[in-house]
């Protein structure tokens, strides 16, 4: 049974709606990250500006020395922090746009599915193995998407894992050369 004009309005109207839907969701995560840019852009000026002084004010070359390692670490930290930042907006925004295309594949696959249904009920006589292999057909796509989807969602868990696994090394190498300059003084 083919689509009637309200029914392809409705899809169509809906396709448009989660279009924009997922076009604001984006807009939302760019939003965020020139917040977050915007901030960071402030506060490292304002950092800037005090380190500029403090090294103006250095009376000898040790204070200097002394002064730059205390000032390494802080960095290598707010680093890591801005970047962590980063990564939970755009897997933010990320896991929003595929939680909604993943909603939109399933309720296109369960028309599909009702589509072939009906269209199996109304099948000529003798056309059982067209059926079959319109049946089998849609079964291997809906497999072949969920496949993917698994896929995609381990995919994203490793890089999440390697992501923060990073992040700690960098934290762990930038307090080293602190911890040693301690030890030195």
């Amino acid at each position: 049974m083919p689509f009637t004009p309200e029914q392809l309005t409705a899809t169509q109207k809906a396709g448009v709606e989660t279009l924009f839907g997922l076009s604001n969701k984006a807009l939302e995560g760019v939003e965020k990250l020139l917040e977050l840019n915007l901030q960071a852009a402030k506060t490292m000026l304002s950092e800037a500006s005090e380190a500029a002084q403090a090294v103006l004010s250095a009376k000898d070359p040790q204070e200097l020395f002394a002064l730059q390692t205390s000032l390494a670490q802080p960095a290598a930290e707010k680093v890591a922090a801005y970047t962590r930042h980063v990564y939970e907006i755009v897997a933010g925004t990320g896991a929003e746009v595929t939680r909604v295309a993943e909603a939109t594949a399933s309720e296109n696959q369960q028309k599909v599915v009702a589509l072939v249904d009906n269209a199996v009920k109304n099948a000529p006589a003798g056309t059982e193995n067209a059926v079959a292999l319109m049946k089998s057909a849609v079964a291997a796509a809906n497999n072949a998407f969920e496949t993917v989807s698994k896929a995609a969602k381990q995919a994203s868990e490793v890089a999440e894992a390697n992501f923060q696994a990073i992040a700690e090394t960098a934290t762990k190498a930038a307090q080293a050369p602190a911890a040693k300059s301690k030890r030195a003084a």
